[in-house]
């Protein structure tokens, strides 16, 4: 039996390639869209090119060109992009794994709509460790629930468009969870001149943008006496790729919800 047709948007940036290649070596995975902006210099070319491959599918700016034979859309582009793929998706009925971060309330709120009629996975970031890693936070903030400082670290390439990640959040979103707390109340993004004693229920970010760091991540547990760092660092984005196919073969079968990578994982 075949396994899940899949197609890529932003299909010629660093992460589509990386999503093209994956596909292309996954024995139970077929290529069958692929999607660019309009006028970029690789539309009407074949997908696999890049690599000395001949797929058959050509890119397309048609995001209906793109998801006509496809099961699933694998979308890690912007915000506004993905939120119009999301509705070519639901007027092909074709489910789709969003990696894509930066989205505001209203994003989420019609990715949460859309996962009525279709399923998708909606995760920051797809890798298979850093998921670990947020069932290690989980169990972690039990245990240090009093008397640790919690600030969490994050460095990406200079590229990188949103601030804190995506990733980085969702750490947060996790370790206020395990608290009883709201990030949205609890989270200090910004310090600068006289900020006064630290808050012990808050969560702090830090964020680094430079070079081409693909993404790391630590979440500082800081104590008297002692402190507690669990580190996540990412060099290269095919983890990322492998996730998302994996997430794919998740949804096959399934016919609408929305999940994360936490159920991909069987991690509930």
């Amino acid at each position: 039996m075949a396994g899940p047709r899949v197609a890529i948007a932003g299909s010629t940036g660093r992460m589509g390639r990386m999503l093209v290649e994956a596909a292309l070596d996954a024995e139970d995975i077929m290529l069958a869209g692929a999607l660019e902006l309009a006028g970029n210099p690789a539309l009407g070319r074949d997908a696999g090119e890049f690599l000395g491959r001949h797929t058959g599918v050509a890119i397309s700016a048609s995001a209906d060109e793109a998801l006509a034979d496809a099961d699933f859309l694998i979308d890690f582009t912007r915000p506004e992009g993905t939120l119009a793929h999301l509705e070519a998706c639901l007027r092909n009925g074709v489910g789709a794994v969003i990696g894509t971060t930066g989205f505001d309330e209203a994003g989420r709120a019609r990715i949460a709509a859309a996962a009525q009629r279709i399923p998708i996975v909606f995760a920051p970031n797809m890798s298979v460790g850093v998921n670990a890693t947020l069932k290690l936070l989980e169990v972690a903030a039990r245990i240090l629930s009093s008397g640790y400082d919690i600030e969490i670290i994050e460095a990406h390439h200079r590229h990188k468009v949103d601030a804190p990640s995506g990733t980085a959040l969702r750490m947060g979103e996790v370790i206020a969870d395990a608290l009883g707390r709201r990030l949205d109340e609890v989270g200090v993004f910004e310090r600068h001149g006289v900020t006064g004693e630290r808050d012990p229920s808050t969560i702090g970010f830090a964020t680094i943008r430079g070079g081409d760091i693909v993404g790391d991540h630590t979440v500082l547990f800081a104590g008297i006496g002692e402190r507690i760092e669990i580190t996540h660092k990412s060099a290269s984005r095919v983890t990322y790729a492998h996730g998302a196919l994996r997430a794919c073969r998740f949804l096959a079968g399934r016919e609408r919800g929305l999940f994360d990578m936490q159920d991909v994982l069987g991690l509930r």
